[in-house]
């Protein structure tokens, strides 16, 4: 298997959004080049497109009422990439001319304001993102802020936000900020004048946020729960509350609940200004959810929208630990399963990226082996499995796909051309049994 960027956390076409067209006149110097493009997303314009683009079409419906704010994930693609889609989802669609995307800092220690982005645009593959340069102005003049671009320089919690705002959004400017700190008073400083400043406009502001970092899968889900919750609440004290109560059980592993409490607290601030009453928690995953987690260790991924009225809440988003297992699969269990070993492959030749395993019933998320089959024109082309369960059934089977299309050493990796005349198999295995002796073993 072709090398994959393990970054959890610290981890259409290309004329479609053309150079030209989108910072003609301005200089080069101005312009912020990709820090992370190939390590975080794609560094490909054709991939990252079709990477986004599946992402959206998996995503959960948009349920929330006048969503002004957003929460998304900041991680790799193929670890967060499906739940920061699923927070776009509720927004998709609108009429934005500016989106200001609140990032977290991760590169400079001391610094504890709030940094806007002073720079004409910001460029990834698909092209150069123009900023909105007269409200980054006055959200300085007014909010407290700085233009410190050193902030931005290595920055990728803003970076891997704007290919999602290119795509979905593709005449809106950015403003790029980077919070230096959950500070109380800062934060809800420029919160407030972000709002002001909003109103009038056709604005939309996404806080760029993991959750957990480093606790074990069932630790992490936990936590997670309750951080979600606190920010569902839009309620910053709460949050804040929530996140010293789950320090202090000293969880195994746990460094954070989220890395983006700053610009958590700025959007909840901000949307309270702009007219929203309360929080929904979209979608949320860990990285011990993806086929290239571990589950010993794992970073959490929610998303959430700040809107008004009622809405649904994706109800498996937290509640997955025990799920009703009981029984055999089902007609559309089996769909289920059959689509993701195939959208697995594809999607990993054609966009570098993965799916998340999920969706069909809780018998899916059981613990079962399974084997994975490939063949071509009724000729085997490749099949692995696990007699051992390890993690959920559907997982497994999105991992075990990855394992028989690339490392069957029988056979050199499947490729992007043969996709079309592949046929997939997938075998659950039921649960293993003592037997008496040898002789009990019928062989085959």
């Amino acid at each position: 298997m072709r090398s994959v960027a393990t970054v959890a956390c610290a981890i259409a076409m290309a004329g479609c959004f053309g150079d030209a067209a989108r910072s003609a006149g301005q200089p080069e110097a101005s312009i912020r080049p990709p820090a992370v493009a190939g390590q975080f997303y794609p560094d490909d314009p054709v991939k990252l497109r079709a990477a986004i683009d599946g992402f959206m079409r998996d995503a959960v419906p948009a349920t929330v009422d006048a969503p002004v704010a957003i929460v998304v994930p900041h991680a790799g693609y193929i670890f967060s990439g499906q739940i920061a889609a699923d927070g776009y989802r509720q927004v998709a669609g609108r009429d934005v001319d500016t989106v200001v995307i609140l990032g977290t800092n991760h590169t400079s220690g001391t610094f504890r304001r709030v940094s806007v982005y002073d720079g004409a645009g910001y460029r990834t593959p698909l092209g150069v993102a123009d900023v909105d340069q007269e409200l980054a102005a006055a959200l300085v003049k007014d909010g407290g802020a700085v233009f410190d671009r050193s902030l931005h320089t290595g920055e990728h919690s803003v970076e891997v936000q704007v290919p999602f705002v290119q795509v979905l959004f593709p005449k809106a400017k950015i403003v790029p900020v980077v919070v230096g700190a959950p500070d109380d008073e800062s934060c809800s400083r420029f919160g407030r004048a972000l709002a002001q400043l909003g109103k009038g406009r056709r604005l939309l502001i996404v806080a760029s946020s993991d959750l957990s970092h480093y606790p074990p899968f069932r630790e992490a889900v936990e936590v997670d729960r309750s951080t979600l919750a606190g920010i569902e609440s839009m309620d910053p004290s709460r949050l804040s509350r929530v996140m010293a109560q789950a320090s202090e059980r000293q969880h195994p592993g746990l460094a954070t609940c989220a890395c983006g409490e700053g610009p958590i607290r700025v959007a909840m601030e901000a949307a309270r200004g702009l007219g929203a009453t309360r929080g929904f928690i979209v979608a949320y995953a860990n990285s011990g959810d993806t086929v290239m987690g571990d589950r010993d260790r794992v970073v959490g991924y929610g998303a959430v929208a700040f809107g008004r009225g009622a809405g649904t809440v994706e109800g498996s988003a937290v509640a997955r630990l025990d799920p009703d297992a009981s029984g055999s699969l089902g007609v559309d269990d089996k769909r289920v399963l059959l689509r993701l070993a195939r959208e697995t492959v594809t999607r990993y030749l054609t966009t570098d990226t993965l799916p998340l395993p999920r969706r069909g019933s809780p018998k899916l998320l059981r613990e079962a082996g399974t084997f994975v089959t490939w063949t071509k024109h009724g000729e085997l082309r490749g099949c692995i499995g696990s007699l051992e369960p390890a993690g959920t059934l559907i997982r497994l089977v999105s991992s075990m796909a990855l394992e028989a299309a690339f490392k069957d050493p029988r056979f050199p990796p499947i490729t992007a051309g043969e996709l079309k005349d592949l046929q997939v198999e997938v075998s659950v295995l039921t649960p293993m049994k003592p037997v008496a002796g040898p002789d009990a073993i019928v062989v085959g």
